[in-house]
């Protein structure tokens, strides 16, 4: 019986092409092995068509890298170039693993959006100086609507050249590719954010989670409710002096409570050039990490209810000025007062802006290490609990009613 030939493929990138199988729901991928001379399959684990093309799309490209033009199947030489938009398609594909993906992907997506609406066939070899000056003019006019409060925004020059910062990244991995253009420093456009909460502002922060304002006390119950996971952030970013994302990513296998330690890289991560250390931790806030279970927050952002707090207590409007950051720049800048210049290397440390050499876990906490940076936190969180009862101290009844313990 001779072998029945296969119909139109649903999605085809070089050898690679997609179909459906008639007796099961998975779409199958079939490519022509060269070695073994003959074809091969394998199922793409899902039935739906997107997902299945995504997944040939990984396998081309862990097989061929971008070398090869989707379109023609010829390699890529001194005159051919990809399409700037299937290059950072690929480029986000290989990224999926990696720290920062979210984002790399909202940082290219403008490029893309811009590519789309000047002129969707531009390569990679065409992006020069000029191209990306345009791009900064028109990505400048396109402010920043908040999703939740609808607030809008002028979209900072740092911003702007992160995203050609990221786009050069994306053409550079692209085999056969090189940027042909050059982006600002970040320095050179950054506008830092001067504000600096006291120790009021913090403690003020602490009091909206715990004793909300409300017209009764099933309506005040109600909003801690609400508050829980930003209280949970407020804690941890007091105590840790963390970045959100160091924060959201808590969970097990990073506390060592024998010697106080966290660990703010997670098991497996490989660091990146936002080093994350390892830190003391406040005895106040040990309890919390001690019975945190696999992870210590359930929520991955805080941004609507830090935008409620920040309206409600009166802190700057902006986001860059008061975002979920201002915590982590507070406290080094509290703590920076009280230890003194002299020992301002270990705000650095516990910040991760330069690498501890110490190498024993056991020896972190003192003095001559972070120890001193340690007492300076464990003060500020003794006088925020005396301004906000129940901030951290966990026998008040009324936190143990909001936390859930």
């Amino acid at each position: 019986m001779p072998i029945a030939k296969r119909t139109k493929p649903l999605y085809q990138r070089g050898e690679y092409r997609l179909y459906a199988r008639p007796d099961r729901a998975n779409l199958e991928i079939v490519w022509y092995d060269a070695k073994a001379g003959r074809n091969r399959s394998a199922s793409a684990g899902t039935s739906d068509h997107a997902a299945a093309r995504l997944e040939l799309d990984r396998l081309y490209l862990k097989a061929n890298g971008t070398h090869v033009c989707s379109e023609c199947g010829r390699p890529y030489d001194g005159d051919a170039s990809p399409l700037l938009i299937r290059a950072i398609t690929d480029y986000l594909l290989m990224s999926q693993d990696k720290a920062g993906y979210k984002a790399t992907r909202s940082r290219l997506s403008h490029a893309i959006e811009y590519a789309a609406a000047t002129n969707p066939a531009v390569t990679c070899a065409q992006i020069d100086g000029r191209w990306v000056d345009a791009f900064r003019k028109w990505l400048g006019a396109r402010p920043i609507v908040s999703p939740v409060s609808k607030q809008v925004r002028q979209r900072s020059l740092g911003h702007i050249e992160g995203c050609v910062l990221q786009l050069a990244a994306a053409i550079n991995a692209t085999p056969g590719q090189q940027a042909q253009f050059k982006n600002e420093q970040p320095n050179a456009v950054a506008n830092s954010p001067k504000y600096r909460a006291d120790v009021a502002m913090l403690a003020a922060m602490f009091r909206h989670c715990l004793y909300p304002k409300g017209r009764s006390e099933k309506e005040r119950a109600v909003r801690r409710g609400e508050r829980v996971e930003l209280l949970k952030y407020l804690r941890a970013a007091v105590a840790t002096w963390a970045r959100p994302e160091e924060i959201f990513d808590l969970g097990e296998g990073q506390w060592t409570p024998s010697a106080g330690i966290l660990d703010l890289n997670t098991p497996g991560r490989r660091q990146t050039r936002k080093y994350r250390t390892r830190i003391p931790v406040a005895h106040q806030f040990a309890p919390y990490l001690t019975q945190m279970g696999k992870r210590y927050m359930v929520a991955t952002t805080v941004r609507g209810p830090w935008a409620g707090m920040r309206t409600a207590i009166g802190l700057p409007s902006e986001r860059g000025e008061a975002g979920e950051k201002l915590i982590r720049r507070s406290m080094a800048t509290l703590v920076r007062r009280m230890i003194g210049e002299a020992q301002f290397r270990q705000v650095e440390m516990m910040l991760g802006h330069v690498k501890s050499g110490v190498s024993d876990i056991y020896a972190i906490r003192d003095p001559a290490n972070l120890g001193m940076a340690l007492e300076a936190t464990e003060s500020i969180i003794d006088e925020i609990e005396k301004m906000c009862p129940g901030a951290f101290h966990r026998s008040n009844t009324a936190v143990i009613r909001v936390v859930g313990d």
